[in-house]
């Protein structure tokens, strides 16, 4: 009872932190998720249970390509370029590390995703500092990422 509970509560929790943030701040909440998910797909993978680590590992890789598809190629120039090729690289090991059971290979993308949140958070506040405060205020559309769906 407890457990559903807190579960129910997380999920609420997340959608409302979801719906208030700004476009910065849903990149880094889906980094986080990724981030999460990979550490509890190796502990499945641990645990020998395929099932949860195939479908955590098959949620990282809807994340990241909810990532490559919110790279603006227009404004990123080179940049967008390698987050596009990077981000392919970590789906492509993550597929590998699927059907290996391969916790290094988990590790290698965890790895790779921390260094690319790190670059981001160290943007964060160049970020807030270029946002009118009227556009500070989110109304919850998800169009910058090419119109997927945010879920954590």
């Amino acid at each position: 009872m407890y457990h559903s509970g807190a579960n129910q509560y997380q999920k609420v929790n997340s959608t409302s932190e979801i719906m208030d943030a700004d476009p910065h701040r849903l990149i880094q909440i889906l980094m986080e998720a990724s981030l999460t998910r990979m550490a509890q797909a190796k502990g499945a993978i641990e645990r020998g249970d395929m099932v949860t680590k195939a479908n955590l590992l098959g949620r990282v890789m809807e994340i990241i390509s909810a990532l490559q598809s919110s790279l603006n190629h227009s404004q990123g120039g080179d940049l967008a370029s390698n987050l596009e090729r990077l981000y392919d690289y970590m789906n492509r090991r993550l597929l590998q590390a699927t059907s290996a059971n391969d916790i290094d290979l988990v590790d290698e993308v965890m790895s790779l995703m921390m260094e690319i949140k790190r670059g981001w958070d160290g943007i964060r506040e160049e970020y807030l500092r270029g946002q009118n405060p009227a556009e500070m205020v989110k109304s919850g559309d998800a169009t910058f990422l090419g119109g997927g769906h945010l879920s954590a």
